[in-house]
């Protein structure tokens, strides 16, 4: 197994990337949130200044208007209102030579503190003479941070007073401190579980990933191994159990081909010995002529054999290799069925009845590929000719039944062994006449063309059917 850099490794890299996901995720809350929380709460401490300013705008007047008030009754009756709205209020006089003026001076009447310092806001307070109107701020005192608000006080149609409205801000920052160490401590502690999970979820992810490449470096190196438990459904699990499905079709292929290779080269030995073994018998010069004649025939016999193996062998690795061409046409079984039992005249002799042909006029249609459903014709004929006994009958039929076209290729001989798989590749119930493979060429076949064969063992004899779909032309008419 190749050794990978720490940081390179899936288990780590999934691991940072959930700290990732959560890091970022946790910042734009952060920048999101809390500058936006501070925001609202000064403007809520605003909006609140400029209610109670206004519900106290008529009684500041009064006290304006009313001349026998003395400085200690202003004071109190500003504090009281003061306290009423929860808030400092310092009461600004205007210059009555410059109060129309956008650099108006402005003197302090009264302020509901007893403190030497009081907040003012000049741009705030000319802002309000020169408007008319209450105008909202931000003003300082002693470093700290406040809301105000400049409202201007009218007598007589005169803006004599300015009513400045003063509220720290501290409540605000205390609140705001406090969610920011909340939320920062809130992040402390999901980036330490996204960490921790992240690579929890990594570790038992990166596990089963490695044992997937373990397997698979097994199954390369040719060694099967049992199947890796699927213990999820997720996409890893679906992984594994594709895994598991090639392993098991490797396995079979493994296994086919062994077996290919090991029966091929019994077939193909025992040819091969034997034509090796009259070569060496006719070297005999004492030999007669009538043994030489039937050495010859003998080896004539095992060449055809080799050659019809080699055949085989040939149509086999194609139809493997998936490179044999069908067509797909309208296929008159009939008509193919007279072709190909012509070819076999020469080899019905006076021992055999000739093959009977029961076809229909017109012909069954099929939907198939002519050569190909020829060679299986020629596979079926060639089956029944040489598998059973001198005198056996062979009868040839087509039909259509049940929504598809099938030819039949029947005899009358001894039937098949029981539980022979006749189309299993090199099965045969007579070792000395084929190698077994004919069968299953023409099952492939008919397979690659959306049809399939069957085998019956009749009363007397046996049934090989060819079934294919029936042409959709002829179907509709």
């Amino acid at each position: 197994m190749i050794a990978r850099p720490r940081l390179r490794s899936l288990r780590n890299k999934l691991a940072l990337l959930f700290l990732g996901i959560t890091a970022v995720a946790l910042a734009v809350m952060y920048v999101s949130v809390v500058p936006q929380l501070e925001v609202n709460l000064e403007q809520q401490k605003l909006a609140d200044l400029e209610r109670v300013a206004t519900g106290a705008e008529t009684t500041l007047e009064e006290l304006m208007g009313r001349q026998d008030i003395s400085a200690a009754e202003l004071d109190r009756r500003v504090r009281a209102v003061a306290d009423a709205a929860g808030a400092r209020i310092t009461l600004l006089g205007v210059q009555q030579s410059r109060q129309t003026g956008s650099d108006a001076p402005f003197y302090v009447i009264t302020d509901t503190r007893e403190e030497r310092e009081v907040p003012q806001n000049p741009a705030l307070a000319r802002a309000a003479a020169r408007t008319r109107a209450p105008v909202l701020g931000h003003g300082e005192l002693n470093g700290e941070e406040l809301g105000q608000l400049a409202q201007p006080l009218s007598y007589r149609g005169e803006n004599n007073w300015i009513a400045l409205y003063s509220q720290s801000f501290e409540g605000v920052t205390d609140t705001v401190a406090l969610v920011r160490n909340r939320l920062l401590l809130a992040t402390g502690a999901a980036l330490l579980l996204a960490l921790v999970g992240g690579y929890s979820v990594a570790q038992a992810l990166a596990r089963r990933v490695r044992r997937l490449e373990a397997g698979a470096e097994q199954v390369a190196a040719g060694n099967f191994i049992e199947p890796l438990p699927v213990d999820s459904e997720d996409e890893l699990g679906e992984l594994t159990r594709t895994f598991n499905d090639m392993q098991r079709q490797l396995r079979r292929v493994d296994v086919a081909r062994k077996e290919f290779v090991a029966t091929a080269s019994h077939e193909l030995r025992t040819p091969i010995f034997s034509l090796g073994g009259f070569v060496e018998l006719l070297r005999d010069e004492d030999l007669d002529e009538a043994t030489r004649r039937e050495f010859l025939d003998t080896m004539a016999e095992q060449v055809e054999r080799l050659q019809k193996l080699a055949v085989d062998l040939l149509d086999l690795s194609r139809l493997d290799a998936g490179s044999v061409r069908f067509e797909r046409e309208p296929v008159d079984l009939s008509e193919v069925a007279r072709a190909v039992t012509s070819e076999f005249r020469p080899v019905v002799t006076a021992q055999r009845p000739a093959v009977t042909l029961r076809l229909p006029e017109p012909g069954v249609q099929a939907s198939c590929d002519r050569e190909r459903v020829a060679q299986i014709i020629r596979i079926l004929l060639d089956n029944a000719l040489t598998h059973t006994p001198k005198g056996t009958q062979v009868t040839v039929t087509a039909r259509r039944s049940n929504g598809v076209a099938e030819l039949t290729v029947a005899d009358d001989g001894p039937g098949l062994p029981q539980e022979t798989q006749v189309f299993e590749r090199f099965t045969t119930g007579d070792a000395t006449r084929g190698a077994g493979l004919g069968l299953a060429i023409a099952l492939e076949l008919a397979e690659h063309m959306d049809g399939q064969i069957r085998a019956e063992t009749l009363a007397v004899g046996t049934a090989f059917t060819l079934e294919l779909p029936v042409d959709e032309d002829r179907r509709e008419a």
